[in-house]
């Protein structure tokens, strides 16, 4: 076995803290090798360990009658639909390679959540994204956004799943370390799924797919530490993807699966051999030996290490059946692909990694991962000083505008409103046939399942403002809205997956900002019936210039429409229907963008929010649709009241009469961003039975007005046309950016 000497010095290096070298020498009995300490170093890192996380983590909901695979047990959640299907969705971040390398950092990450998805025996059928952004004016934000939106397209379009919906947010508070969070949703037959797993002495292990390189060494302790000006020189840890590799390791694996064979499999994201061996190890409670020098490799003279530690991509390690070798082997000859035995499974816990037929590395599996020996820590938090700060923001403090059109044309165009035309449009969202909602838009993104009669439901939602002024209550909204979405889609919410973007969990201010958003997640999550599949933890998302972005709770929702009559879309129908808000107005403009953007008022508390009023809301709209009450819905958030109605009537250019309350204030009334609150329009004919569905409901609602030819109208006053607004509306993004 190599012996180079290592110290602490050299595992501070390697981001390890003293403590946690210590540990490693009482684990093997000895000092380990540089190999050695570099498996640990990257299997111990917050982005592989969870280290700083999984004491909250632990407390989220995760039980349903549909969960089929729980958090943390496979390599995305899993959930039964019915019709004996099960849909596996994920998301994941890929933030810090973004910001180094936008393009290959935001494909790759589009790559790695495809293929937690297809390792689990799903074909996937939908892709989002949510992505942060600085200051949008910037030359940097520009030519950070262009690469990941490039990268995000060239990727998805070339691998073949459509990319049906997202978000963009911009802020300062991304200006050095933008956000990028991918999801992904796959179909699988119940009972046709692998596991990640391995077990069965003499088992052959096989890695499949692309040549391992240089490429995303130490990738994952890169993802564990701030972005600095020195980052760049990190380019190495920032993997290279190939879309149509994926697609041959696509096909070719749901064949593997579908021989039945198959002992376990995972992919190699981050970690790579390393990971999956270790975690697939652990989890069946067996050893390997691994052979280094038999994968197949882009690079001459590869050492160990950089063999173990490479974040190549579109790589999966698999454990057949003893005797079906060929079976493996002729499947990756059909595909093209890589294929070669690199070990086998073997009893005990311990990982042996040899080259050339000496002993490079020796550790227990168990010993390296979450759940087993890899640290947990129970970090120190406290309340920032700016939160209590934050609550004392009165509404009377801020003078109402005398030209509230003004302020309407101000947020139709700004970039966190205006429409995201310039990057979906480089999206392809319908390949697969599959997508429901490309030509009659809805609160969220329906793709049919094909072999039954039902549609999945898919959104990705978060506020970050309102959780930076209220973390428990901003992702409690988060959650909240995201359901709101899949509700007005006519879909049933029914699990969440989580994307947990942070700045430094060593900051107590920091991790304050975590522990609350866990207990908003838990407690909306609980109320709504929606378990936590799983997701990830991405921390470090801070500059030392800039400090740390704001809290930015991703929250990936799947809902599941059983009847795809009860689709509903957010456009209004026909002039003359007429436009009621179900759900009560606040005198409140909290964290709006109308504050924080038109009055410069960066400190206020979250937007008007109760639990138990959003859930009577869900309810009510889930009833008027399934009894064909209305013929559009539309939730009120960014932008208020205003934008709501404006989304709803630019579709098909028709034009709305409303009135507002004169007991609120005006600019509260059309742009404040409380919750709880959808926007339906409803043929006259139907008038009656709506009213009355929701007085027997005690839902509290209003009749706003209605809708009209191709002009807006407020209480009286032209707000000016439709047409006019949707040009501004479309174009807003684009002219910025172009």
């Amino acid at each position: 076995m190599e012996q180079q000497l290592t110290t602490v010095e050299t595992a501070q290096k390697l981001g390890l803290l003293e403590e946690e070298f210590e540990k490693i020498k009482q684990i093997l009995g000895r000092t380990p090798n540089f190999t050695e300490l570099s498996i640990f170093s990257v299997m111990w890192s917050e982005h592989c360990s969870y280290k700083n996380s999984i004491v909250w983590l632990k407390t989220l909901p995760k039980d349903s009658p549909r969960m089929l695979a729980k958090a943390g047990e496979e390599n995305a959640g899993l959930v039964d639909i019915g019709d004996g299907y099960a849909c596996s969705f994920k998301i994941e971040s890929h933030n810090h390679p973004s910001a180094i390398e936008p393009y290959q950092g935001a494909a790759t990450g589009v790559g790695g959540i495809n293929r937690d998805i297809f390792t689990m025996g799903a074909r996937p059928i939908a892709q989002l994204n949510s992505l942060r952004f600085g200051n949008p004016h910037s030359e940097k934000t520009k030519g950070l956004l262009r690469g990941v939106v490039k990268g995000i397209s060239h990727y998805g379009n070339a691998f073949g799943v459509p990319t049906v919906g997202g978000e963009l947010f911009f802020d300062e508070c991304y200006n050095i370390n933008p956000l990028v969070n991918a999801f992904s949703a796959g179909i699988v037959k119940v009972g046709e799924t692998a596991s990640a797993t391995s077990y069965g002495v003499g088992n052959p292990v096989f890695i499949v797919g692309s040549a391992t390189g240089k490429d995303g060494i130490h990738g994952a302790a890169f993802a564990s530490k701030d972005i600095t000006e020195d980052s760049a020189k990190d380019l190495p840890s920032v993997q290279v993807g190939d879309p149509f590799q994926e697609k041959l390791l696509l096909e070719a694996t749901l064949e593997i699966i579908q021989s039945g064979h198959v002992i376990g499999m995972q992919d190699m994201g981050a970690a790579g051999i390393t990971c999956s061996t270790s975690e697939m190890s652990a989890k069946g409670e067996h050893g390997m030996d691994i052979w280094l020098d038999k994968v197949p490799t882009r690079q001459a003279n590869m050492v160990p290490f950089e063999i173990l530690l490479s974040e190549s991509q579109e790589r999966m390690l698999i454990v057949m059946k003893k005797g079906f070798e060929q079976t493996i082997k002729d499947i990756c000859d059909k595909w093209d692909l890589y294929c070669e035995q690199i070990g086998v499974v073997t009893e005990g816990g311990q990982l042996r990694y040899y080259m050339n037929g000496e002993l490079a590395a020796e550790v227990p599996a168990n010993d390296l991962v979450l759940g087993g020996g890899a640290p947990v820590y129970h970090r120190e938090y406290k309340e920032p000083a700016y939160f209590q700060e934050a609550k004392q923001f009165n509404i009377e403090q801020v003078q109402e505008p005398e030209d509230l059109q003004a302020v309407a044309e101000f947020l139709t165009t700004h970039p966190n409103i205006a429409s995201k035309r310039w990057v979906y449009r480089q999206y392809d969202s319908m390949i697969g046939t599959s997508t429901m909602t490309t030509n009659a838009p809805a609160d969220a993104a329906l793709v049919k399942v094909k072999g039954t009669d039902k549609s999945i439901a898919v959104t990705v939602d978060c506020n970050s403002r309102y959780v930076y002024a209220d973390p428990e209550e901003g992702t409690a909204i988060a959650v909240a809205e995201a359901a709101r979405n899949i509700v007005c889609s006519g879909a049933e919410p029914v699990a969440i997956t989580n994307c947990l973007n942070f700045g430094n969990p060593y900051v107590p201010e920091v991790y304050w900002h975590f522990v609350g958003a866990i207990k908003g997640m838990s407690k909306a999550c609980t109320a709504l019936g929606t378990p936590v599949t799983g997701g990830n933890v991405s921390f470090y998302n801070q500059s030392s210039d800039e400090g740390p972005v704001f809290p930015t709770p991703t929250i990936g929702m799947l809902g599941i429409l059983e009847n795809k009559d009860n689709k509903m879309t957010l456009a209004f129908q026909n002039a003359g229907d007429l436009i009621y808000m179900i759900g009560e107005a606040q005198n409140d403009i909290a964290s709006s963008e109308y504050l924080y953007s038109y009055h410069k008022v960066k400190l206020s508390p979250a937007p008007y929010f109760n639990l138990d009023e959003e859930l009577a809301l869900q309810k009510t709209v889930k009833e008027v649709i399934e009894q064909k009450l209305i013929n559009s819905a539309h939730d009120v958030a960014d932008g208020g009241l205003y934008i709501a109605l404006l989304e709803s009537a630019m579709p098909k250019e028709l034009g709305f009469d409303i009135t507002t309350d004169k007991n609120f204030r005006k600019d509260a009334y059309l742009f404040g961003e409380s919750q709880s609150r959808v926007v339906v329009s409803v043929a006259s004919s139907k008038q009656a039975d709506f009213e009355k569905h929701l007085q027997n409901n005690n839902m509290k609602f209003t009749q706003l007005g209605k809708v009209t030819g191709h002009d807006c109208h407020i209480d009286g006053a032209l707000f000016g046309g439709i047409s006019v607004a949707k040009k501004h509306y479309d174009t807003a993004l684009e002219q910025i950016l172009d």
